[in-house]
């Protein structure tokens, strides 16, 4: 009964509690379980909360059984949190020694939104270092691996968020999408990403990367449960100021509108400039595939030209590294995390310079130089000031391709999962990665990555991005669903149950 229960949606799981035919407690114990089997070989986890995931499944099944409704649709399902969002009763470590072993004084929006739904938290994931990187190589305490070959990435930086979903370790995750780092994961694991319209969900508590383009999402196995989720976690917060007062879009009657198969009037714009050329084989002809089993469910697809798009990522990459600058700042082992002493008399500039020196990675030190630079007397108006205004005209570009389309579609990544060790060497390989997906971020526009199939060479998910305009998510969902219910019924089930590689590794 414990392994049929992790292979669950998060919907079924729900409805099963709520009925009182398992209890949130089994279903908590069994993810605790998976857990305990295969995280030696996924690592996903950073912290298993195992006490506090337990209590909070009780609490839900002690409302059930006294005749309490639901505290939300997803009361008693458990989740898996990544490790960038404050935790009162967990560490927060955002994957970098500069934070090993600090627990925050409060709960981020999203952590609290998620306790007040009666979501037991299972704990708290791997990622790159501050969400910077493209595969979960760049954590202080290892890499990911990807449940389909664990020899593989499962991508960045919320590969330890995707993998457990993959691995069947938890049914629902929380990710966050700075330039791609829930969409990219998400394609190389066959699952789920979203990244909500900027400001759609609460960024208060989230330490943040790029306080401009970071981002906090659902990730799933199922395009309802994330939709599902999405609905727990956004919202307007007072506590944020880049919140939208806006109501959620109606993403879950959108998803069951689009489950029934149909698209006529729908029309989907394909971006000229993401994709052909340079795309891994496998990549391009699951796009391709994708498309017209798009055209079949009645969409009417159209060809739209981005010609900003070229410009997107050396543009992100300016100004994400000063923003990085300026945000990591904080961490000067002066109020919290790490502390380290070249001498007993050594002064404030000296402590604050060996700390910073061992506490952060490769990465964060390369984004922090690279940030500074841009931001210095005489470089500002040069390459932060010119990046602001390409991130203008990609706006726009994204502005006169919605005028012919309802949401665009292209890959989500150039290629599917590639080898640990692969690319961790080589910083612009790794950040083209984050080619096709880093331009909704730029925007500020939704975006969310359902999987197309498998690569015919490699065995390997290959995703389908699908972006829509600021708020514009019911359409977006409403398209992966019929995609997603196609999919499934032209090949015998959900993808992720045709996942062999982590049972075999095991």
């Amino acid at each position: 009964m414990s392994s049929e229960l992790t292979r669950l949606t998060a919907a079924e799981l729900a409805e099963k509690i709520h009925a009182r035919e398992v209890s949130a407690v089994e279903v908590t114990q069994a993810h605790l379980d998976r857990i305990a089997e295969v995280d030696r070989a996924v690592h996903a986890f950073l912290h298993v909360g195992t006490e506090p995931a337990l209590a909070a499944a009780a609490a839900v099944d002690a409302a059930l059984a006294n005749g309490e409704a639901p505290a939300s649709p997803l009361a008693g399902v458990p989740l898996a949190l990544k490790d960038v969002f404050t935790t009162v009763d967990m560490p927060t470590t955002c994957g970098s020694r500069i934070l090993d072993g600090w627990r925050p004084p409060y709960d981020a929006t999203v952590t609290a939104r998620l306790r007040a739904a009666g979501i037991p938290i299972l704990g708290k994931t791997n990622m790159d270092e501050f969400a910077m990187g493209s595969s979960t190589e760049h954590s202080a305490w290892g890499p990911t691996h990807n449940p389909w070959d664990t020899e593989r990435v499962p991508g960045g930086s919320g590969g330890g968020s995707a993998a457990s979903l993959a691995a069947f370790e938890a049914p629902l995750a929380i990710g966050t999408d700075t330039g791609g780092s829930i969409r990219q994961p998400a394609s190389f694991t066959g699952t789920v990403g979203v990244k909500p319209t900027y400001g759609g969900v609460s960024r208060y508590g989230l330490v943040a990367c790029a306080s401009s383009l970071d981002q906090a999402g659902p990730c799933a196995r199922t395009v309802l449960d994330a939709a599902l989720l999405h609905t727990v976690i956004g919202g307007h917060d007072r506590l944020d100021s880049t919140s939208i007062d806006a109501p959620v879009p109606p993403v879950v009657e959108a998803t069951r509108l689009g489950a029934s198969g149909d698209l006529s009037g729908l029309r989907i714009g394909v971006v000229r400039e993401l994709g052909g050329e340079g795309y891994q084989a496998d990549v391009e002809s699951g796009f391709r595939a994708a498309l017209r089993r798009l055209e079949e469910l009645g969409a009417e697809l159209v060809e739209v030209s981005c010609p900003h798009f070229e410009y997107a990522l050396p543009a992100y990459y300016l100004i994400l590294p000063s923003e990085v600058s300026s945000n990591l700042a904080r961490f000067d082992a002066m109020r919290y995390g790490l502390r380290t002493a070249p001498a007993p008399d050594a002064s404030a500039e000296e402590v604050m310079a060996a700390t910073r020196d061992a506490g952060f990675g490769d990465e964060v030190k390369r984004r922090i130089m690279l940030g500074t630079y841009a931001l210095s007397s005489g470089y500002y108006d040069a390459y932060y000031g010119q990046a602001q205004k390409v991130r203008t005209l990609i706006r726009r570009d994204f502005t006169s391709a919605f005028e012919r389309a309802d949401v665009l579609v292209a890959p989500t990544t150039p290629t599917t999962a590639f080898r640990i060790g692969d690319k961790v060497d080589d910083p612009l390989a790794m950040y083209l990665n984050d080619l096709c997906t880093i331009p909704a971020n730029m925007a500020g526009n939704a975006a969310m990555s359902v999987p197309a199939g498998l690569g015919e060479s490699s065995g390997l998910p290959v995703g389908l991005q699908i972006m829509a305009p600021a708020l514009g998510e019911a359409p977006m969902y409403r398209v992966a669903a019929a995609f997603e219910a196609a999919r499934d019924a032209a090949e015998g089930g959900p993808l992720i149950h045709r996942m062999n590689g982590l049972e075999v590794s095991l």
